[in-house]
């Protein structure tokens, strides 16, 4: 005898061994025995053989007229059997049963499971429904299969046009475009991103990057509202200056400004002008959520998106020319041993006589001339005295930096930066700690440590950079955190640091202007009308706000970089480039800030000179392949193409990196990075920008 029985949600056949109580020895055609409850047997037959049952039952199953089938069968509950009668016109044959079983089994939309062998026919409105929606999945195939191939075609479906970046970067798995997207990228063996690009879905690498970066951090677009210019209050003082600022050529947020005034018992007043829109932005209003919501703005070669709007900006930018409203430091020097006599702080109309450009004056501006006296340029006798004065705050900072057991900042490293017109990038050279970058360094980490002492003396909580040595014992790296109570900046050299030079750029130099305004106002009341008290709930949110946005602008920032140093390899005929080891096999380009990670480099000395050969890059996924030429020469004593140093905390920074750049990058966290990669490169590592 042979059974027809149901295991586990399967439909078996198998040859009776014995039958014993509710139990059944069953053999199977592989020859494996098992045991199976007699409950669960739905049919006993003797011919033909359990494998030609088998297959004769499903040739039954697939001949069912379902349509039919449901129809003829009743309202209530019924069994296998009862509906084989009717379908068939007589008592069901084992096979006919078996496959009749199998049929009903197989066919969930009009037939309800009730039991073993039991069934109730499906509501016609349930299965009216369920038929539409097979349809409507057949439907969806074929469209889906034309969008494949439109899409292998290098045509994107007009469906996608609307959604390309959701589908790159967010999509939604159980739409017909991303399976057709994942079906051509399979049949294709692309990457999504290299699908859109070739199908015109994304225009260029750039685009991209550009696209990824914009749907992650500006998802309702990088515009602004149309928002009226909050007015300067009236009535402030004149400041008696003639200011002037150094920044790069394609600065238009100027922060910051100087000013010298000699007075009559020989002492000199130096003045630090920082453009004030916290005088007509207000916590909360219209133009400060817009502010919040995007914390800093980010730059990136040849483009940039502004923390505030442009006509914002122009109304408070410190442009040659204007009197503009400034938050001003004021300092009174002996100019015998450049000691600080006394500061200053007020808010004031300030006349910007001068907007210096590095780009014009760096050749002219430089340790010699400064020392000798040559060169006309202008602000010349104003620079001079302020390069001195800055030499003595750099001294005071490297004296309170061994004292934190730290060695000298190096003073020797180059920054680089990119010009990009029509999609060519140049990329052009810079020593850092020329006398221009010194200037403005020393004196805006003057301000800021000043300030913060201001605000601290004043107890008036504020938002603050501290540095200093990580748990884990003397091997631990230092360690930069944001507070909002006073505390050491080693690596600066200070016993305190508060973002609050550049409130154009940074949301939290303007948290930090109102809460100085405040004090600049009403002194020793100054904690009564602060817009933030100590332990504001809100001024933590905004430094948790703030790490975030800054971390994603930092990365954009040097994922770009990173990509106009690829395209700059691409406008180049040359092939052959040199490089410098920082360290083991990471390698960096010479004439760009190109990071390369070459595996397999035979040891070389740190700082070691090595020629290269380009084999290819990929402006998509930002690697390069190359491979080693020769080692051309040992590293000099002092080299200035190292700036692969053992510290923390670079912040970024725009036109005034040196001002919070003074400690370079974690040279350990960096290589660990690098070698927890298995593309060819990694990202160059922040330089501020």
């Amino acid at each position: 005898m042979n059974v027809f029985f149901e295991e586990s949600g399967d439909f078996k056949v198998g040859s009776v061994m014995s039958h014993a109580g509710e139990a059944y020895q069953i053999e199977m055609a592989s020859g494996k025995r098992n045991k199976v409850k007699a409950k669960d047997v739905l049919l006993q037959y003797e011919k033909p053989a359990p494998a030609e049952l088998l297959e004769q039952a499903k040739a039954v199953a697939a001949e069912l007229d379902l349509e039919f089938l449901w129809e003829v069968a009743g309202e209530d509950e019924f069994g296998f059997a009862e509906l084989g009668a009717e379908y068939f016109g007589h008592a069901p044959l084992p096979h006919e049963a078996a496959g009749l079983i199998l049929g009903l089994h197989n066919a969930p939309i009009y037939f309800y499971k009730k039991g073993r062998g039991r069934y109730k026919k499906a509501p016609e409105q349930s299965l009216r429904a369920a038929l539409a929606g097979i349809e409507k999945k057949k439907q969806q195939a074929v469209i889906q299969a034309q969008y494949v191939e439109e899409l292998k075609a290098g045509q994107l479906p007009e469906s996608m046009k609307s959604i390309v970046q959701q589908l790159l970067f967010k999509p939604d798995k159980n739409t017909i475009e991303y399976k057709a997207l994942e079906a051509a990228c399979n049949e294709t063996h692309q990457s999504p991103q290299r699908l859109m690009l070739a199908a015109g879905g994304i225009a260029s690498p750039k685009d991209l990057h550009m696209s990824k970066f914009l749907f992650e951090n500006f998802p309702k677009g990088a515009g602004f509202p149309d928002v009226p210019v909050p007015a300067v209050p009236a009535k402030l003082p004149l400041a008696a200056v003639e200011a002037f600022s150094i920044d790069d050529v394609t600065t238009t947020e100027i922060d910051d400004a100087f000013s010298v005034t000699h007075l009559e018992d020989g002492k000199v007043k130096v003045g630090i002008h920082i453009a004030a829109p916290g005088l007509g932005i207000r916590p909360d209003d219209a133009v400060d959520k817009m502010a919040r919501a995007r914390m800093s703005t980010v730059y990136m070669p040849g483009d940039k998106i502004t923390m505030l709007p442009d006509s914002i900006v122009e109304a408070y930018t410190l442009a040659e020319g204007k009197t503009c409203p400034a938050l001003s430091l004021y300092a009174t020097l002996d100019p015998a041993d450049w000691s600080v006599v006394s500061t200053e702080t007020r808010a004031e109309l300030v006349p910007i006589a001068n907007n210096l450009r590095h780009n014009t004056l760096d050749e002219l501006v430089n340790e010699e001339t400064l020392a000798s006296g040559e060169g006309e340029y202008p602000r010349k006798a104003e620079l001079g005295l302020l390069w001195k004065w800055a030499l003595q705050l750099e001294a005071a900072r490297m004296l309170k930096r061994e004292g934190f057991g730290l060695k000298p900042e190096q003073n020797n490293r180059v920054d680089y930066n990119f010009y990009v017109e029509d999609d060519v990038v140049t990329v052009t050279r810079r020593k850092r700690g020329a006398p221009l970058d010194k200037i403005v360094a020393e004196l805006m980490i003057f301000a800021n440590s000043t300030w913060g002492k201001l605000m601290h003396d004043h107890g008036v909580p504020g938002i603050y950079r501290s540095q200093g040595q990580g748990v884990g014992g003397w091997a631990a790296k230092m360690q930069v955190r944001m507070l909002t109570h006073a505390a050491p900046h080693q690596g600066l050299g200070v016993d305190q640091y508060a973002w609050s030079t550049s409130p154009l750029r940074r949301y939290t130099d303007l948290v930090n202007q109102w809460q100085i305004l405040a004090v600049a106002e009403k002194g020793v009341a100054a904690p009564f009308v602060a817009p933030f008290k100590h332990k504001d709930a809100n001024l933590f949110a905004i430094v948790s706000q703030f790490d975030a946005a800054y971390s994603a602008y930092n990365d954009h920032q040097s994922n770009m970089e990173r990509y106009w140093c690829l395209r700059w390899l691409g406008q180049q005929e040359q092939r052959q480039v040199e490089a410098v080891v920082l360290k083991d096999e990471v390698l960096r380009l010479s004439d760009i800030p190109l990071i390369i990670r070459l595996a397999g480099m035979p040891p070389a000395a740190r700082g070691a000179q090595v020629k290269l050969d380009i084999l290819r890059w990929d402006e998509v996924d930002l690697s390069v392949e190359a491979r080693l030429l020769e080692i051309v020469t040992a590293p000099a004593a002092a080299d200035a193409e190292l700036d692969y140093e053992e510290e923390e905390d670079t912040p970024a920074e725009h036109e005034q990196a040196l001002a919070d750049a003074a400690a370079p990058a974690d040279e350990q966290a960096e290589v660990a990075d690098l070698a927890s990669e298995t593309a060819v490169t990694e990202p160059a590592p922040e330089q501020g920008a």
